[in-house]
């Protein structure tokens, strides 16, 4: 079974958040220069996820039982695919820019444990001039797994640290 929730976050400072419910959340020291590179930075509990626009973006977070097959691309429009983990013991994922209300942020609902986040970056060339306008998106799979892994780039739309699906 899979669930889907599709969304608009305001990815102010380039970025948006999914994290646990309870946990702090900050990100400040995670935004290294890699991290910027990759669109990426990672913390207990929290995921913050790279935009290439300082806008409303479209986010897309599915879940599913089992680890799913990646996502076809006959078009070739996923330029970043990263895969990392995070750790829900609130049984509440929190989806928000980072400038959200966090109160009012879009909650699911998750059995607490261990998961396992994909996440495809779209369309990431197709920005107008001044950075306001694009056909960006960003699309987040998500399933609970007992094996902790590292942060892997599976598709770097820089290709120096792409590995092969």
């Amino acid at each position: 079974m899979t669930n889907e929730i599709k969304l608009e976050l305001f990815a102010d400072y380039f970025q948006f958040y999914i994290q646990d419910e309870e946990v702090d959340g900050d990100l400040s020291d995670s935004w290294t220069d890699e991290a910027v590179e990759i669109l990426l930075a990672t913390t207990a509990g929290t995921i913050g996820v790279g935009t290439v626009r300082n806008m409303d973006v479209p986010v897309t977070l599915k879940t599913y039982e089992t680890q799913p097959e990646f996502l076809l691309d006959p078009e070739n429009t996923i330029g970043q695919i990263n895969e990392c983990d995070i750790e829900i013991s609130s049984g509440k994922l929190v989806l928000a820019g980072c400038t959200d209300y966090f109160p009012e942020a879009e909650r699911i609902v998750l059995e607490k444990g261990n998961y396992r986040a994909r996440i495809y970056y779209g369309n990431l060339d197709k920005i107008s001039e001044d950075g306001l306008d694009g056909d960006d998106f960003y699309e987040i799979h998500l399933w609970k797994t007992d094996r902790i892994q590292e942060l892997k780039v599976i598709k770097d739309r820089n290709a120096s640290r792409q590995q092969t699906l």
